[in-house]
């Protein structure tokens, strides 16, 4: 029968501290700006840069002076070295880039506010203080205000999609902004934005594209703008010698002469902005957008130092009112759910997936936060932040997962309550410490052969077949035209479905990344971190006898069902000569009285959070017969010693009878 107990989470610490792990990275900008180097980033001095951690939404970028210094404190401790300042610009959310509190109107997006840019300015000197930098956005929900001169603004939703990329006052007042933003000067560090190594790099407009449909209740077509594209589009056509109707054509159907034009029009105006950006004197990488919708958009950014994508697991259908999501293992997927993003990679760049998540309320949500940088490894990936930290600062150890504001919405969008809050979610932030040993130290191997996903002359086509059935296997480029292939292992069409030997299973080239389809099960095995992850515990897969996961130094043998159980090395040495030690042990977690029926939500329940207690035999390879067991509480107590035994090369222990909790810290009496 399953047991639970229950978890606080505190916004200003961690169970475990593994800051001192990264002690020498502190501060942050100690190795000079973050920079390219072929298909990564690295530091001025030459030191490697890798970048894991989260992302600050609205709000949370504009926190108080004694949650600023929390925050920063308890992301160290998890290991982070990387946050996002993202939808600063918000207009939703106070206090935001423009406005510090709700109240009195905003009349201009034209000026920053001064309280909340003295906020963002103390955050980055205590983020800086931790070894901690950050990546910004643009242009992400500046909503424009009266005062700003912006043609039907009150019509359009907030961040202007499509709009904002050809208009030219709109692109005119986003070069403003970027005056005022990286002109701003930070008393606490004493350097302006554009002259602090805080900042690591930059994507100029967020999930903003020619070629997003406009079919919902928030993108609204303007007769004003879209005559605007359609008269560019008649002397683009012109140019070209292309016989179309530019006036009649409807601007909903994206076909392959549409496709050129717009991926033109996509490409001037990263162009533009990026030369602007660069005139100010920002040295940092930048990108235009980070998403992938066709062939035409990934061509379109070519010419950008680097590029982003961002990656989820769930299919929920989330309203107001009514709110239902899917409860399914990531590790029965035979596709992966990366490929989507990292379509738009370009081989010969650096590649960031500054957005994933597997949500809330899966159950199955902990098999994520292994699996997730487990793939950004493998894929050579040089910065992961998973969406999100949290909208606003209003937290305590009572706060509830999938429900962190009063309202069942944010800026008329539901899933803002919370179901992206992972601050206080154990079976996601609570297994942070595995990804930020993983990411930052290079525990998993890239993967050995690189296969160039070669687009289709094809520019309406959406090429990501490749990338979605090989990325568990190889690293996988998107190749063009002009792209040098000379180091490529081999080259596919992007349209091919990967051959896969074993239908019910996949295995990195490194033998270090697999899963299992059938058993639902998923694994890590390197030489410093080890994990399994998904239905460990599955016993009727298994003839009702219980399932035993071997690894090179470590077995698992669990009698609850789904679990992660991570285990890291704390020290360089690799596991099996290592006197530190980090296990993880999360499953399930929920708010008490949580109740679901099927895939729907029928109660978010009450505090305290609540996660099922994982007991499993656990055997880890080593001669050291001085370790020992210690398992610790949410306030970093330790709380008992489950008994270990030594014998032939292995210690022995079980968890979860006696001492439960989600960490077992195993060092040297």
């Amino acid at each position: 029968m399953s047991r639970y107990m229950p978890v606080y989470q505190y916004p200003d610490m961690m169970p475990v501290d593994i800051s001192f792990v990264f002690e020498d990275e502190k501060p942050a900008g100690k190795h000079g700006f973050c920079k390219v180097q072929g298909e990564s980033f690295v530091f001025e001095d030459g030191t490697p840069a890798k970048f894991w951690g989260v992302i600050f939404n609205g709000a949370s970028c504009f926190p108080s002076h004694e949650y600023a210094e929390g925050v920063a404190q308890r992301l160290a401790q998890a290991g982070c070295n990387y946050v996002r300042f993202h939808q600063m610009d918000a207009d939703w959310a106070t206090p935001n880039l423009f406005r510090f509190s709700a109240g009195k109107p905003t009349r201009t997006t034209r000026k920053l506010d001064e309280r909340s840019m003295e906020r963002m300015d103390y955050l980055i000197k205590c983020l800086k203080d931790q070894g901690i930098y950050a990546g910004v956005d643009m242009m992400t929900y500046r909503k424009f205000k009266p005062g700003d001169g912006v043609a039907f603004a009150e019509d359009m939703w907030d961040a202007h999609k499509q709009y904002a990329l050809y208009d030219p006052w709109m692109i005119t007042l986003q070069k403003e902004f970027c005056d005022n933003f990286w002109n701003h000067y930070n008393p606490y560090t004493g350097l302006a934005y554009k002259d602090d190594p805080f900042f690591t790099f930059c994507v100029i407009a967020n999930e903003n594209d020619m070629f997003r449909p406009f079919n919902n209740y928030k993108w609204k077509r303007i007769a004003y703008y879209d005559d605007m594209l359609r008269d560019m589009f008649d002397k683009w056509l012109k140019e070209q010698g292309i016989e179309y109707d530019a006036f009649g054509c409807d601007l909903n159907v994206v076909d392959e002469t549409q496709a050129r034009f717009r991926s033109k029009v996509n490409e001037d105006y990263a162009k533009t902005m990026y030369g602007h950006i660069r005139s100010l004197g920002v040295k940092i990488p930048l990108a235009c957008t980070n998403w992938y919708k066709s062939n035409a958009l990934t061509r379109a950014q070519k010419d950008m130092d680097f590029q982003d994508g961002h990656s989820y697991y769930y299919d929920w259908s989330w309203t107001e009112y009514e709110k239902v999501s899917n409860n399914k293992s990531l590790m029965e997927q035979k596709s992966s759910p990366v490929g989507n993003a990292i379509a738009t990679r370009i081989h010969g760049q650096p590649f960031t997936m500054t957005e994933w998540d597997m949500p809330w309320p899966n159950s199955y949500r902990c098999e994520s936060p292994i699996w997730f940088p487990a793939m950004a490894c493998l894929q050579n990936f040089s910065a992961m932040s998973i969406h999100t930290y949290g909208y606003h600062t209003k937290r305590d150890q009572y706060s509830l997962l999938g429900k962190e504001s009063s309202s069942n919405t944010l800026g008329m969008t539901p899933f803002r309550e919370g179901l992206f809050t992972c601050w206080n979610d154990p079976a996601k932030f609570g297994l942070f410490y595995h990804g930020a040993l993983m990411l930052r130290r290079g525990d998993v191997s890239p993967a050995k052969h690189v296969i160039g996903a070669k687009l289709s002359a094809d520019y309406a086509a959406k090429d990501t077949k490749l990338a979605s059935t090989g990325a568990c296997v190889h690293q996988i480029h998107t190749v063009l035209d002009s792209t040098d292939t000379s180091d490529l292992t081999d080259i596919r069409s992007a349209a091919e479905v990967f051959p896969r030997e074993n239908p019910n299973m996949v295995v990195s080239d490194t033998g270090e990344v697999w899963r299992d389809f059938t058993r639902r099960i998923g694994g890590v095995d390197s030489p410093r971190t080890q994990a399994v992850f998904g239905v460990i515990g599955q016993r009727r897969a298994n003839g009702g006898n219980p399932i035993v996961l071997e690894l090179s130094s470590m077995k698992v043998q669990a009698n609850t069902d789904l679990a992660t159980i991570a285990l890291s090395s704390l020290t360089d040495d690799p596991i099996e000569k290592s006197d530190s030690m980090l296990l993880s042990a999360v499953g399930r977690a929920s708010n008490r009285g949580q109740r679901m029926d099927g895939e729907k939500l029928l109660d978010i329940g009450t505090g305290p959070i609540e996660a099922e207690i994982i007991d499993a035999q656990i055997a880890i390879k080593t001669d050291n017969e001085k370790l020992r067991v210690w398992s610790v509480n949410s306030e970093g107590f330790y709380i008992g010693n489950p008994e270990a035994e030594h014998k032939d090369g292995w210690m022995h222990f079980h968890i979860g009878p006696k001492y439960p909790g989600l960490y077992y810290l195993i060092m040297e009496y």
